[in-house]
């Protein structure tokens, strides 16, 4: 039947769901093995969400239903072209994807470290910075004693690399 012949009230409203990190188009979804891990548990979380759903209507409970799904379906695609990278096959003199590195900022004297993470584990509260981010750009291929620098607007900010593991 036409959706034009129902009540307004029994229409729903498609889910609204919140995208994910972006990864721009034709960009390889690099992740390391913890970065899999976090999405594959997200997803069984929200699985688990799914199946303890608990609402007073069945409409409810549907559109509960639907936006777990559409969040599912948004992290499947992600995982489905994620590429795990061996950590352990990176050149562990020179930073690239997985690195941690300690850093010297400007005059800053004490060092910051970061690891270079894939896009959906980057978290800046954790000191994990996605391999898209400008920071990470200007520093991939370096090695220590080297020195990157960050064209800013006021000013250009100058990072020392002062250690890199994996």
């Amino acid at each position: 039947m036409s959706r034009g012949f129902v009540k307004e009230d029994d229409q729903e409203e498609t889910p609204l769901v919140p995208p994910r990190a972006d990864l721009p188009e034709g960009v390889t979804n690099f992740v390391t093995e913890n970065g899999m891990a976090e999405l594959l548990a997200e997803k069984q979380a929200l699985i688990e969400e799914k199946s303890a759903i608990e609402a007073s209507t069945e409409q409810e409970k549907r559109i509960a239903s639907n936006f777990i799904n559409a969040k599912i379906r948004l992290l499947d695609e992600r995982i489905a072209v994620a590429k795990i990278v061996n950590l352990s096959e990176q050149p562990q003199d020179e930073i690239r994807f997985g690195a941690t590195v300690t850093l010297k900022i400007g005059t800053i004297s004490k060092h910051q470290t970061y690891q270079l993470v894939g896009v959906d584990e980057a978290d800046i509260s954790k000191n994990k910075i996605s391999f898209i981010s400008p920071i990470a750009k200007i520093l991939i291929g370096k090695k220590v004693g080297e020195k990157a620098i960050l064209k800013l607007a006021k000013e250009d900010r100058i990072f020392e690399i002062m250690e890199i593991c994996y």
